[in-house]
């Protein structure tokens, strides 16, 4: 199933040039409104999810640099063994894969992962994000339907 890890190479391929293009456009400027309720505004996040640890002095980008590396290694072997008939799987796990890729990437380029994508309610906003959090958020996700409703359906087959 490796053969998807075209996937993952197309999501960190859009992840990086989005984020290139966010902070090109949107460098000291003020928040793009694009739809009700979603902005796009330039983010830095030295932390991981939420910006845990995102004050954490500095260790935190080399601490998250060795977990996307030991995360996405791991999640090669696991794509690596599934079967063809695992499809829902490998879409999921190769998602998981580029967008941990994607922000690997941006730590070890630039020392923080570039967030842009910005939604809101009112006065509350949900953490800013990116193309490669939403393939990571997207593959979790499918990794759960998968494990609800995937085996059952195998299951059957199989009786």
């Amino acid at each position: 199933m490796l053969r998807w890890l075209w996937l993952s190479a197309l999501v960190v391929v859009l992840d990086q040039v989005t984020k290139l293009w966010a902070e090109a456009a949107l460098l000291g400027q003020p928040p793009l409104n694009l739809l009700p309720h979603l902005d796009l505004i330039l983010v830095y996040n030295t932390g991981a999810a939420f910006s845990f640890l995102s004050d954490a002095g500095g260790w935190q980008r080399w601490f998250f640099v060795f977990m996307a590396g030991a995360v996405t290694l791991v999640l090669v072997f696991w794509l690596r063994r599934l079967r063809n008939r695992e499809l829902w799987l490998a879409v999921a796990l190769s998602l998981i894969i580029g967008g941990a890729v994607g922000n690997l990437l941006d730590r070890l380029l630039f020392g923080h992962v570039i967030d842009f994508i910005d939604i809101y309610y009112r006065q509350w906003h949900w953490p800013a994000f990116n193309v490669a959090d939403s393939a990571i958020s997207v593959g979790v996700v499918l990794i759960l339907i998968d494990g609800f409703f995937g085996r059952k359906d195998q299951d059957q087959k199989t009786s």
